[in-house]
């Protein structure tokens, strides 16, 4: 996770090192939210006890927020949590829809796009690799998508049950799931064009030069 160019005026904060170690505050996390995916499944589809599984899920949400600021703010960077984190994330999003396209919560087709869309841009990557570059920047389209998926899923979820505010969590989540998927699909046919045009104009092996390292 590259720091960027700091805007004048602003001090430099203290420099991240990211390091091996592996017995850290949150790769603990990281691992508990992995091992906690089967458990929502579980609560999920077979007991289909979804005040649990909303519980779990929002916990969920919670630590991975916590486990980044403890990362920084106790200076416990890992090449470990680099990975760890975006794969529970993963994890957690496909368990998710599959549920929910299982229990009927929504339609299959939804499922589908969220998880082939990232299929697709995964298959991509090795455009990137054999040309020596960095996979692509994060969108900041892309990041509103995932966080209004986010905020849609458990408020979908938080729909199903016979509480008050199942008709206003009913309406948000669906409202917010639309609007993800749709920046969702939008972002990644960015990226795929952006692969495209990395195919075309950067020759294997010969990374396009740049001014500084990403």
């Amino acid at each position: 996770m590259g720091t960027g160019d700091r805007p004048p005026g602003v001090a430099d904060g203290p420099e991240l090192v990211v390091t091996d170690r592996v017995l850290t505050v949150p790769n603990v996390l990281s691992i508990i939210r992995l091992l906690s995916v089967p458990v929502f499944v579980y609560l999920l589809l077979v007991p289909q006890a979804d005040g649990w599984a909303l519980a779990l899920l929002m916990l969920s949400g919670f630590t991975d927020w916590a486990d980044g600021k403890l990362a920084r703010l106790l200076n416990q960077t890992s090449r470990l949590g680099s990975l760890l984190d975006p794969l529970v994330d993963r994890l957690y999003v496909i368990s998710t829809l599959l549920g929910f396209a299982v229990r009927g919560i929504i339609p299959w087709w939804v499922a589908a796009i969220l998880i082939g869309r990232d299929l697709i841009l995964a298959l991509v990557l090795p455009v990137y690799r054999r040309r020596g570059l960095p996979p692509p920047s994060v969108l900041y389209l892309g990041k509103a998508a995932t966080f209004a998926l986010m905020f849609a899923l458990p408020l979908v979820l938080a729909a199903q049950g016979d509480w008050g505010i199942a008709p206003i969590a009913r309406a948000w989540g669906y409202a917010l799931l639309v609007w993800g998927t749709g920046l969702y699909v939008w972002t990644g046919l960015l990226y795929l064009l952006a692969a495209r045009n990395v195919a075309r104009t950067v020759p294997i092996g010969r990374p396009r030069p740049g001014p500084h390292a990403r």
